[in-house]
């Protein structure tokens, strides 16, 4: 019997054809191989282009080689291309709209914004939404700072931290402001002290198409830096979203972001709340209602755009306990889990999303014969009942020969 086949899509970091996540892949792999998956990996840019093939990369756990072959299309595809600014992702798009029959585990979500909108159409979600408007001029970047202490500017695109200011009032009786953040190589810039009316051209040094404005969330540990958490919600092997695990990380010296890759630092969550929040009552009931945030925008997302998969919530945590959702991500990361020593769900964060390939497999593409129960329970009925009627002439049978022998 044919194993299931799961196509890992992704695409190469840069024209050398370097994959990223390899050694994630490796591990997921390994996991499919485990479960009885037949799985490899393959970007956009290597579909034949006459024939329905696959150039794919298959890696042997065994032997922790890596090797290319023509395969056939795969039963499952689970997308884990990240937003690039290349030719690779316009390939990606182009894939996506060309095979439109095949069955995708997800699908791409919208920018910051657009998920930013999205949610604020729930009620529920609201007041765990951080004050955003899209970037409109200067005017919406001072109509913010009126309205609140700290502002962040994010890219609608951007990802790993790069590209965000953070501005926050140092003297506000003299107009003056701290400007800081981290260029489009994920840099951090020198802090600068400016005064408002020398903020506009200030920014206009950067280009802001394309930008957010948004309330921030006083959020600086005592030693000056900043932190969040990153929360990791999965489908499961039954097809249903759980929580996989949520881990705390504190941003690096003058950063104004917690990403890893900018030098952040993974802490596990409740160690890192409870130098926040000091009681304990009130931490566990903080860490429930994030665990039902998380699932029920998971399950809200899906219903919005389509399949998913899994998704990372990155959360702030204020003085007061309310959780605000600073970012969705459909293509999530999970080694804040290994560095934070929990090994267990860092191997259920590679894990999952394969045990969902099997369940989607076996419930959506080739599901299993199910025998009618409505049928079965009316044949064994009539089933019963003739064998009853047997084994009543029998015993009439018999009792009538001895009461003839008694005579």
């Amino acid at each position: 019997m044919p194993k299931p086949v799961l196509g890992i899509m992704t695409l190469y970091l840069n024209n050398k054809k370097h994959l990223e996540e390899r050694d994630i892949y490796e591990r997921m792999i390994a996991e499919g191989k485990r479960l009885g998956l037949d799985t490899y990996v393959f970007t956009p840019a290597d579909v034949h282009k006459d024939r329905r093939l696959l150039l794919a990369q298959i890696y042997d756990p065994n032997s922790g080689k890596w090797t290319l072959k023509w395969r056939e299309f795969p039963d499952m595809i689970f997308d884990r291309c990240r937003v690039q600014r290349s030719e690779r992702y316009l390939q990606l798009k182009q894939f996506r709209l060309q095979y439109t029959d095949l069955v995708y585990l997800n699908r791409p979500l919208s920018n910051k914004w657009a998920i930013h909108q999205q949610l604020a159409r729930k009620a529920a979600f609201r007041p765990h939404l951080p004050a955003t408007e899209l970037f409109n001029g200067f005017h919406s970047v001072k109509r913010m700072l009126k309205q609140n202490s700290l502002v962040y500017l994010k890219p609608i695109n951007g990802t790993g931290g790069r590209g965000i200011l953070r501005i926050e009032p140092v003297n506000k009786q003299r107009d003056l402001y701290l400007v800081e953040g981290r260029n489009l190589k994920r840099r951090i810039i020198p802090q600068q002290r400016v005064r408002l009316d020398r903020l506009e051209p200030r920014l206009s040094r950067w280009n802001m198409n394309n930008y957010i404005v948004q309330e921030g969330i006083p959020v600086q540990l005592p030693n000056g830096r900043v932190h969040d958490y990153r929360m990791l919600v999965q489908k499961n092997s039954q097809g249903v979203w759980e929580l996989t695990g949520c881990a705390g990380r504190i941003g690096a010296h003058r950063s104004v972001t917690s990403n890893l890759h900018g030098g952040g630092k993974a802490v596990p969550m409740k160690q890192l709340l409870t130098q926040w929040i000091r009681d304990e009552d009130h931490r566990e009931k903080i860490i429930k209602q994030g665990e039902k945030l998380g699932l029920d925008i998971a399950a809200y997302l899906e219903k919005s755009y389509g399949a998913l998969c899994e998704l990372a919530l990155d959360l702030a945590i204020n003085k007061d306990g309310q959780i605000y959702v600073l970012e969705v991500n459909p293509k999530p990361a999970r080694e804040v889990f290994s560095r934070i020593g929990e090994k267990e769900t860092y191997r259920r964060a590679i894990a999952r999303p394969m045990e969902y390939a099997l369940w989607v497999y076996h419930t959506q593409i080739n599901p299993k014969p199910q025998t009618d129960k409505t049928e079965n329970k009316t044949e064994n009925k009539t089933e019963n009942k003739a064998e009853n009627k047997t084994e009543d002439k029998i015993e009439d049978k018999t009792e009538n020969k001895a009461k003839e022998g008694s005579a």
